[in-house]
């Protein structure tokens, strides 16, 4: 059928026996070498290779390129995210409504958890591909309520046993001793937004958390959600967290931690100091630079629109440039220098000093001798080409490994939790200086 196709669009004159040609088409000529998926890489290194038939090899052009462009793209803003956010905070990916596509968003709840990130808020993901998958309460589902009436059913079980509580009126006699402690009005809290968290309690128990910021986080959303948690708790179960969606969410979530000591320590309930914040609303590489530096109780961040649409830069401009034909070197000679090419089959080195930071990619022609530890090399560094550096290396990694050969995969793969674990890795070897986001020591090759 796309023989048929093609026959269709390319002019008539075509000779036949092109047509009869691709029909004969298949990998089992080719070998695919490749740096492993979730290795950091580095500009001008060639982390994949194909040999084979001519035309073959160029028919896979535009589908490696599509296949690694974006890929690699969001993997990086996602590990740009991680870097700025540390390692223990949480981050989850959210941007299934901002992505390109219901494809784009798919790719990009894939890529970010190889980045760096904990879970994805994209159901799809999650079942496709084993991604750990969290979410939070809506505004909408809080504003589909007007009143404690229409809560139904109204009535848990403490989770010891026993017979079930109305938890609604519960939770009004709690709202009460909470606003006494906060010394605000109980009826600037606002009745729906009282009785959606009532109604979600109920509904999940083990999994209550609250939406803060629909009508007002101070005087509603937080005195309405400490009530309905303190009420689960009298019956034995414990909140699972907060999120914030707008104002200043670090100044926030310092406010909001200042509240839930006081009700830990008022109420002698101690796992409530210690209930995560979450917090969303287009957040940028810059807000979390701004979090950093003001100090904030942020226990975990929700991502979308900077995440899955990297606006910082929203292209990767890999490509996939013919090096060697039948054992003879080709250079691509162009009056754009960044666009010349290196000609001939590459063999690629990593070398680390010694505190175990890689310090330096080698290219090498594949017939030329590998290095070793302890052995003076004498380089050139791209862009410096009048020059021989000497370096000598503690340690030597060959990057590329063999992955497809005679129409086989012949390297198992890994899985996405494996690759994500090793970007992990591979991030954290960089020294300091490559790693920084601002102003970072370029990595030589």
């Amino acid at each position: 059928a796309d023989v048929a196709y093609l026959r269709s669009v390319l002019p008539s004159t075509t000779d036949d026996a092109f047509f009869d040609y691709l029909a004969t088409l298949d990998a089992s000529e080719v070998t695919v070498t490749a740096i492993p998926e979730g290795s950091v890489v580095f500009a001008k290194v060639p982390f994949l290779q194909v040999k084979g038939p001519l035309l073959v090899v160029q028919l896979l052009e535009t589908t490696l390129l599509c296949l690694v462009n974006y890929a690699s793209l969001v993997a990086t803003n996602a590990a740009r995210f991680r870097l700025l956010a540390g390692p223990d905070m949480k981050l989850m990916e959210m941007g299934l409504r901002r992505a390109q596509g219901p494809d784009g968003a798919l790719s990009a709840s894939k890529y970010s958890y190889i980045g760096g990130f904990d879970c994805t808020s994209n159901i799809l993901a999650g079942k496709l591909y084993g991604i750990p998958v969290r979410g939070t309460i809506a505004h909408s589902f809080i504003m589909s309520f007007r009143s404690l009436e229409e809560v139904q059913p109204r009535e848990l079980p403490p989770q010891a046993g026993g017979d079930p509580v109305d938890l609604a009126a519960l939770a009004v006699s709690w709202l009460q001793r909470v606003c006494d402690l906060l010394q605000t009005p109980p009826a600037k809290a606002n009745q729906g937004e009282l009785a959606a968290f009532v109604s979600y309690a109920v509904t999940f128990p083990c999994d209550f958390q609250g939406l803060l910021d629909t009508y007002c986080v101070r005087r509603s959303g937080l005195p309405n959600f400490c009530a309905v948690a303190l009420a689960l708790h009298q019956l034995g179960y414990q909140a699972i967290g907060v999120r914030l969606d707008s104002g200043d969410l670090a100044q926030q979530s310092k406010e909001i931690r200042r509240v839930f000591r006081a009700c830990g320590a008022h109420f002698q309930v101690p796992w409530f100091e210690t209930i995560p914040i979450a917090v969303s609303n287009d957040i940028s590489e810059q807000s979390l630079e701004e979090f950093r530096r003001e100090g904030s109780e942020i226990d975990m961040i929700g991502i979308g629109t900077n995440l899955v649409t990297c606006p910082l830069q929203p292209s990767l401009g890999c490509v996939y440039k013919l090096v060697e034909v039948n054992g003879s070197p080709c250079l691509k000679l162009t009056e754009d220098e960044e666009k010349m090419t290196i000609p001939g089959m590459k063999t690629i080195y990593r070398l680390y000093d010694a505190a175990g930071h890689p310090f330096m990619d080698l290219m090498a022609l594949e017939e030329e001798p590998s290095p070793s530890a302890g052995q003076e090399l004498g380089i050139h560094v791209l862009g410096q080409l009048g020059e021989t550096t000497k370096v000598i290396p503690t340690a030597v990694e060959l990057l590329h490994r063999t992955y497809f050969r005679d129409g086989q995969v012949c390297e198992p793969l890994p899985s996405l939790l494996e690759v994500r674990t090793h970007a992990q890795v591979s991030l954290n070897l960089l020294s300091p200086a490559h790693r920084r986001l601002h102003e970072p020591q370029p990595y030589p090759v």
